[in-house]
């Protein structure tokens, strides 16, 4: 795993410090599990969007791949 550093705002930082307080983890457990999730929604959206494009479009498609 390679590391990344996040600027946060010291209020920001503090309410990842409690939470992971409260709930045993580590903050960059947490922080981790935020990434994975928004990528894999941000993922999802882009992909449906990326469908959605080519079946409007699949006539143009496939006079182009022609």
């Amino acid at each position: 795993m390679t590391d990344f550093t996040i600027p946060l705002p010291p209020h920001v930082r503090q309410e990842l410090d409690d939470l992971a307080d409260a709930t045993g983890r580590l903050p960059e457990d947490i922080a981790l599990d935020a990434v994975l999730h928004r990528l894999a929604r941000e993922s999802s959206a882009v992909r449906g969007m990326a469908e959605s494009l080519a079946g409007a479009h699949a006539d143009l498609l496939r006079r182009l791949g022609e």
